[in-house]
């Protein structure tokens, strides 16, 4: 059962004029590493995970704030290069309470194309 979807949609360049200090406060070391390691296309490494920390929160039914910080929906990627959302502190804290308890599934899905970025995050409650 489908228990939240969220999609989002980024402009890769706004990433072009961000600190590195901004980036550090947003992104994780490992995403910012990640990103780096393809120099010619950093920003849009940054603008897919932005893209899929929005699609998350959407799914979620939340923004970050108080109760979720940046740090807790990050992109990992899988042995085969999969990215997959990785979920703690306020984040978990509001997947478990939209699934009730449930086991759940958090699928996402990036593209880009050109200067854009999009994510889609679907939760499924088992």
């Amino acid at each position: 059962m489908i228990v939240g979807i969220g999609i989002d949609l980024v402009e890769c360049g706004r990433f072009l004029d961000w600190s590195a200090f901004k980036k550090q406060r947003i992104f994780t070391k490992k995403e910012l590493e990640y990103a780096d390691a393809d120099n010619a296309n950093a920003e849009k490494h940054l603008a897919n995970f932005w893209a899929a920390r929005e699609a998350c929160l959407k799914a979620l039914g939340t923004g970050f704030g108080d109760d979720i910080g940046f740090s807790d929906v990050s992109v990992v990627h899988d042995e085969l290069g999969r990215p997959e959302l990785l979920l703690a502190g306020g984040a978990k804290a509001a997947l478990k309470e939209k699934s009730g308890g449930a086991d759940t599934i958090v699928h996402l899905s990036i593209t880009d194309q050109d200067d854009y970025s999009a994510a889609i995050v679907i939760i499924e409650k088992l």
